[in-house]
């Protein structure tokens, strides 16, 4: 059995996460329910930027908030002087709920709506990533209205395919993001900007996919975009400061994953910058990242309690936990695995395979297909593993079942950083039929 960052089994035999029994936690605060080990995530930043100071290179460390959001790991976020993609107008304001620093957000999208980009503007962030033309032309007219300076990012394909699901693939050329680095729109782009009174393009910007287990696709990323901003240089005389290359960084959900450390991702990043730029003539650039599965995805584990069970003779033997797809839908939606444990049975034999069934009304509702577990029983608190990243921030109201608590587990403290929904939250939007009320 495989534990993550602070994990440990105590002399009771149960699971703790942040020297936080959990099945207490389970019993303090119901299940299911979002455990994040915060000394795991502040590790995993202090890794990536140390391994750019280390080097002396320029950089920022944005969180790439979409994984999981909330004012509670912004503030973390914060604390361990991150930056932060944000990627719509939910997530930047709750970022400046958090008291996020604004000037360290960076705005990511592929459709932003002229309300969330007027709302970056108001509030002064530090960068908006393009992603289209549309969106060109819509930050001319509101800096031109506002007279008011941007930063922007150009968001490139670099027609490079990660090894990768392909629902999670987005630096090939066939990609709803970004301009084309190889056909010609990334320079129109860049000749619809650079120039402009007050956007700032500092550089280019790419995401070549997420769940990647080695450099290969982000050094010939890198060697492509500097490039680009090497070949600009020469033709204009304009140089772009920074050069940013996403995230993506895999993380290990079970023992066929065999992700890097983040510092290895980021020396092949630095390495393969310096060695183009001495080619070029290019001046070192700052280099930016977004990791945010790698920071958070197996700081994550998700605490149930099991419920029914079910045995089909030679075929399999069913356990029912009381969350499922409504908590974490990537199973079903593109057959990702998890590893697992009975948290108040650590020291007990695994002498049985189950899968684990959620409770929503659908058969391919299957967290774990063949779960190597001890015998199970009704009441037993089952952890999921790796469940920070896409779990809640994906989470649905699907069979109106309400999303779990979200608590931070440090140093054998424990703090509730988003509570459990009621039935009365998940009914405080909708409203009675009247038929005379009707617009005709």
């Amino acid at each position: 059995m495989h534990l993550y960052g602070t994990q440990a089994i105590n002399e009771q035999g149960h699971l703790t996460i942040g020297g936080v029994d959990s099945t207490a936690l389970a019993k303090e605060y119901g299940t299911p329910l979002f455990v994040y080990d915060i000394g795991l995530f502040r590790n995993r930043a202090r890794a990536f930027q140390q391994t750019f100071e280390a080097a002396g290179i320029g950089y920022q460390v944005a969180y790439a908030s979409k994984a999981f959001s909330s004012i509670a790991i912004y503030q973390v976020a914060a604390q361990e002087g991150l930056s932060l993609d944000v990627v719509s107008g939910g997530e930047l304001f709750t970022a400046i709920k958090a008291g996020f620093p604004k000037e360290k957000i960076h705005f990511h999208g592929n459709n932003k709506s002229w309300d969330e980009l007027q709302m970056a503007f108001d509030e002064e962030i530090g960068c908006i990533v393009v992603d289209n033309f549309r969106e060109i032309d819509m930050l001319k007219s509101l800096s031109e209205q506002l007279q008011h300076p941007m930063n922007i990012l150009l968001r490139v394909t670099p027609g490079i395919e990660a090894h990768t699901h392909d629902y999670i693939t987005t630096g090939q050329e066939d990609s709803k993001f970004g301009f084309d680095l190889n056909n010609g729109q990334a320079d129109q782009a860049f000749n619809a900007t650079y120039q402009h009174q007050f956007l700032n393009v500092l550089g280019l910007h790419c995401h070549i996919g997420s769940q990647i287990f080695d450099t290969t696709a982000f050094r010939m990323a890198a060697g492509k975009l500097v490039s680009k901003m090497a070949d600009w240089q020469k033709e204009t005389g304009y140089r772009c400061p920074v050069l940013n290359l996403g995230g993506g960084f895999g993380i290990r959900y079970t023992a066929e994953d065999q992700p890097l450390e983040p510092s290895e991702y980021v020396r092949e990043m630095i390495d393969t910058v310096k060695d183009i730029t001495e080619q070029t003539g290019f001046a070192i650039p700052e280099i930016w990242i977004e990791p945010g599965r790698s920071l958070v995805g197996d700081a994550g584990t998700t605490l149930y309690t099991i419920g029914s069970m079910k045995e089909v003779p030679e075929v399999r033997k069913f356990i029912a936990v009381d969350g499922g797809m409504s908590d974490n839908i990537r199973p079903a939606l593109y057959g990702a695995a998890y590893s697992s444990m009975i948290a108040n049975k650590g020291q007990q034999a695994l002498t049985e395979t189950y899968t684990v069934a959620g409770k929503c009304c659908e058969s391919g509702d299957k967290l774990i297909e063949k779960a190597e577990l001890p015998e199970a029983e009704a009441g037993d608190i089952l952890a999921v593993f790796c469940t920070g990243a896409y779990g809640y921030s994906m989470a649905s109201n699907y069979n109106r079942i309400a999303r779990p608590a979200v608590v931070f587990a440090e140093n054998g403290s424990h703090q509730l950083a988003v509570r459990r929904e009621t039935n009365e939250d998940i009914v405080s939007l909708d409203l009675a039929y009247n038929a005379k009320a009707a617009v005709k």
